[in-house]
């Protein structure tokens, strides 16, 4: 009886998580995004009341967007736009971990995020960006905008990496400083904070628009 006490208990808990996709902007190969990632990731599991998830587009593999219809009718005629729209529309919030390219975010991050409309609204948005003096912050001051008319809640805390292959040792593994750790800390309790926060405009949204 008391096993299943726990079993429904542990259930619940399932259910009342908060859904964190961290997606992996990068896909070209020899890549780091994945590393960084990686760490990301192991770190989001520490936090409980997330049920944390990798998204690789390169894995993913989207086409240039294909669909005839505006993405805010979500009328979608192609299979893989469809199960693109049910993996973000179950998602309450997301981390996006990406390089800089001159000066931007990378072009399969864009395509990716404009196959789509309704599913990215009332959520908030953390960044994780990496590349040479900048740290990547000149894609993610880019990337805000694009969220923010999706109505999007980008976090003011961020993890920028600059010069972050003095980052990764012999065997390719990332290794992050004292500074990044607390950066992802912070980025990640604010990020946890925005998600509760949001999570009435989350329901009325899907009430109206399904």
């Amino acid at each position: 009886m008391l096993s299943l006490i726990r079993f429904y208990q542990a259930l619940e808990l399932f259910r009342t998580m908060y859904k964190l996709k961290i997606i992996i902007a990068s896909t070209r190969p020899g890549r780091k995004g994945p590393s960084i990632a990686g760490w990301v990731f192991k770190t989001a599991l520490t936090y409980t009341e997330f049920q944390t998830e990798l998204v690789d587009l390169a894995v993913i593999n989207l086409p240039f967007l294909d669909e005839p219809n505006h993405p805010r009718f979500k009328k979608y005629e192609k299979q893989h736009t469809k199960e693109w729209s049910a993996l973000i529309d179950a998602t309450d919030a997301f981390i996006i971990v990406t390089p800089e390219y001159n000066y931007g975010f990378p072009a399969p991050l864009k395509n990716a995020i404009d196959f789509l409309f309704q599913e990215w609204q009332y959520k908030p948005v953390a960044f994780v960006s990496y590349g040479g003096i900048a740290g990547g912050t000149r894609s993610v001051q880019m990337l805000k905008q694009v969220v923010t008319s999706l109505k999007m809640m980008p976090m003011m805390e961020a993890v920028h990496i600059p010069f972050f292959i003095k980052h990764f040792n012999g065997e390719g593994a990332f290794i992050p400083d004292e500074v990044m750790n607390k950066n992802l800390d912070d980025m990640l309790k604010e990020l946890l904070k925005w998600t509760e926060a949001m999570k009435s405009l989350r329901v009325k949204h899907k009430q109206v628009t399904g």
